[in-house]
């Protein structure tokens, strides 16, 4: 048991070298290939645990220093864009970070967008009933709802909990929803069941 505590102190989640972190910020950002704002970056970033506060703001102002990340204003928000001379740090220096810290910061970006995708496609309101919550589901489309569906909930907190569990997968809400409606089937009698 002993070991396994060793171990688990050894193996910090978080990137204790600059050098490292400038070069991930790079892999990330080429790897996502497109321009990013800097709050999300930031989200990414740090919300992953790999990289701190310190690491990330240090790297960040070094990235733009060294014209390795370009910086445009869009809307009263930093956007940032791999410039070639990023693109070139992700791709010849890579190796020097884990894998497992790239694979990790990565999937952390997919989830991360998909999150922000998701929120636009659906809509997740609490209605107060006299005796409980209504969960009222909206998935939409180009101007259109694709469902509106409204699910019972005795209380709030049980009503926050099937939101948060629809917003994990929508889409798989929405076909489980969509297949058990078009396999439906009424049962069938059987008189011996008595």
């Amino acid at each position: 048991m002993e070991n396994y505590s060793k171990m688990s102190e050894a193996a910090s989640p978080e990137l204790k070298d600059i050098q490292t972190v400038k070069i991930l910020l790079c892999y990330l950002l080429y790897r996502i290939n497109k321009p990013i704002d800097s709050e999300q970056l930031y989200d990414i970033a740090v919300g992953t645990e790999i990289i701190n506060y310190f690491f990330y703001q240090d790297a960040i102002d070094y990235l733009i220093k060294n014209k390795s990340i370009s910086v445009n204003n869009g809307n009263n928000v930093k956007i940032y864009e791999l410039t070639d001379k990023g693109k070139d740090c992700a791709k010849t220096l890579r190796g020097y970070v884990p894998k497992s810290y790239r694979d990790k910061i990565v999937q952390a970006a997919l989830k991360y967008f998909a999150q922000i995708k998701y929120q636009n496609e659906v809509k997740i309101d609490y209605i107060k009933l006299d005796k409980g919550y209504y969960v009222h589901c909206r998935c939409l489309d180009i101007g259109d709802d694709l469902m509106d569906l409204k699910l019972f909930a005795p209380d709030l907190s049980q009503a926050e909990l099937l939101g948060k569990n629809i917003m994990i997968n929508p889409t798989g809400f929405y076909s489980k929803i969509l297949n058990f409606a078009l396999n439906n089937e009424e049962e069938t009698f059987n008189p011996e069941d008595l």
